[in-house]
């Protein structure tokens, strides 16, 4: 009786930590946490326009823009500051805990978030600080997720588990365009309520079954290493975030002395942050992981590649909503979800390649994966350059799959190469690292590629826009101060799915003077989509160059990061 009841407690219950199945359940459910948190990264980019009308503000207006780019970019700040210190948090209190903790959090805001009693700026606001809270539910949940992942499988799996829980990570910010799109058009607040249930679940499940297998580190907080890295990253995000926003006469921000500040001062406080943190007892991340090759090759070529990504999925959705879909027959209103469907060939090309490369790189190593992947990653870059604006979309489509496919094979591999090189005590830290640099990328992708692509139309926009106004009976007084205004103002009406030339004509009335048909032809699916067409190439060059150049840089580090390293535990 007694030589059986180990082995009867065993098959009693798959949660148990010695179980066999255990792994399996440790990756659905961190699975579904990576996957509620990046569908909630890009839900809302896609409901803003739902959002703004529900709470009665006009997020293009000058005052209010601030709102429009908290709004974008509350979540992505909060998720790359404070990752690396709940990662931290977990190697010394408990990975799973603070995981759990993360589902609750996000709960409990996702909640707040639905029930926003306020409107105008006061809405915008809640909104935004709720965000900022669900955020660092986010971050609790994406700095702790790759780690129990690596504390439950064997090292010859570890790369399969990484590739699905990537493939979850990275569908996710495709699958909430097409989730946002369709929800916004019931209701903008079934946006938030959609992940209570989820989150509920997930919190609930997590409890119930995840249990700590990582080892724990005893030591002191590092105050001032967290103080100097969460400061001063903080402050070159926003600093980059402002940058796109006209200062001066100028079309962008760049030479705003607060901008500046952000930047210069930030980036001595990460400097100081380095300083610190070689010199401390119990620092906050041991900086000599960096001295490991794959550990620092990957996340070199990690950030390069979330900003090029990032930056491609902000210029894609520009393209689609402002030019493309307009010129095929759809409406401003509803480019938003079908930009979100259009999209989809990259969330498939994603789905196929995203666990077949990582069960693959546990066989042969990552690094043929990871530098091929980007390879062909650039090489969809320079194919999205000589296609014409006014594509086919077979030929679109077939771009999208086969980027899909390549980021794919990149995905697994790097998170793999990253997670084997460190030992288990640092974990925690390596994977709260491992994500500061995936969402830093996605934030200074917006940053970085919204000015490349303001450089480029303010170079030829102005021009095209005088002509095409006066040619339709605009004044010449109204035209010219139309097309003088900050490309990043139409760049924005597109991305929201308002009409452009409607957006900029509508505060001088111009409109509502000119003749029916006038009105109709600049109102209408063809105007501003013929206006920008060659303007918009002409940014289309410079970013998409910029982010094959990433991309082949990118290519290179994962070369160099080696073929198949295991830290071996003593």
């Amino acid at each position: 009786m007694t030589t059986t009841e180990p082995s009867r407690r065993v098959r009693a219950s798959r949660f148990d930590a010695e179980h066999p199945h255990y792994r399996w359940v440790a990756l659905s459910n961190t699975t579904l946490g990576m996957l509620l948190a990046t569908v909630n990264a890009s839900i809302v980019l896609i409901s803003l326009p739902a959002i703004f009308r529900g709470i009665h503000l006009d997020p293009l207006e000058p005052g209010n823009v601030s709102y429009l780019l908290w709004m974008i970019m509350g979540f992505l700040v909060v998720s790359a500051v404070l990752v690396v210190l709940l990662g931290r948090l977990g190697d010394i209190y408990g990975r799973v805990k603070m995981y759990n903790l993360g589902f609750l959090v996000f709960a409990l805001s996702s909640v707040a978030l639905s029930l926003d009693p306020l409107e105008q700026g006061q809405g915008a606001m809640w909104l935004i600080v709720f965000r900022v809270v669900q955020g660092v539910g986010g971050a609790m949940i994406f700095a702790n997720s790759t780690a129990i992942l690596t504390d439950a499988f064997p090292a010859d799996q570890r790369g399969m588990a990484l590739g699905i829980n990537n493939v979850a990570a990275v569908a996710g910010s495709f699958i909430g365009l097409v989730v946002g799109g369709l929800l916004s058009e019931w209701d903008w607040r079934a946006v938030f309520w959609v992940s209570v249930p989820i989150a509920i679940l997930g919190t609930v499940w997590g409890y119930h079954s995840l249990r700590e297998l990582g080892t724990r580190r005893t030591s002191q907080m590092d105050w001032w290493g967290n103080l100097t890295f969460a400061v001063g990253l903080t402050a070159v995000l926003v600093a980059i975030t402002y940058g796109i926003q006209p200062y001066g006469g100028h079309a962008t921000g760049w030479t705003n002395p607060w901008v500046v500040a952000g930047l210069v001062g930030g980036v001595l406080l990460l400097v100081a942050f380095v300083v610190i943190e070689n010199r401390v007892a119990d620092p906050m991340f041991s900086m000599h992981l960096f001295r490991i090759r794959p550990f620092a090759a990957g996340n070199l070529a990690s950030v390069l590649a979330a900003t090029a990504r990032g930056g491609m999925q902000f210029m894609l959705i520009i393209w689609l909503q402002g030019i493309w879909l307009p010129l095929h027959g759809y409406d401003y209103e509803s480019t938003p979800l079908w930009a979100g469907i259009y999209l989809l060939p990259l969330t498939v090309g994603f789905l196929v390649a995203g666990p077949l490369a990582g069960r693959l790189s546990d066989r042969y190593g990552a690094r043929l994966f990871a530098t091929g992947g980007l390879v062909l990653v650039a090489a969809t870059f320079v194919g999205f350059l000589l296609i014409p604006v006014d594509f086919d979309y077979w030929v679109f489509a077939l771009l999208l799959l086969v980027n899909g496919i390549a980021s794919g094979l990149f995905a697994a591999p790097n998170a793999t190469q990253i997670m084997n090189s460190v030992p288990a005590d640092q974990r925690g830290a390596a994977s709260g690292m491992r994500g500061t640099f995936m969402n830093s990328g996605s934030a200074l992708s917006i940053g970085i590629f919204f000015s490349l692509m303001i450089a480029g139309l303010a170079s030829s926009l102005p021009t095209s826009l005088r002509s095409g106004l006066t040619a339709q009976g605009v004044p010449a007084d109204v035209a010219g101060q139309v097309a003088d205004l900050p490309p990043v103002g139409s760049l924005f009406a597109s991305f929201l799915g308002y009409n452009p030339i409607q957006t900029l004509l509508e505060p001088s009335g111009t409109l509502d003077r000119l003749p029916a048909d006038h009105a109709a032809t600049l109102t209408g699916k063809q105007f501003f989509p013929d206006l920008i067409s060659q303007p918009f190439h002409d940014g289309l060059v410079v970013v998409f160059l910029a982010a094959a150049i990433m991309s082949l840089v990118a290519a290179v580090a994962s070369a160099l990061a080696g073929a198949h390293y295991v830290h071996e535990e003593d």
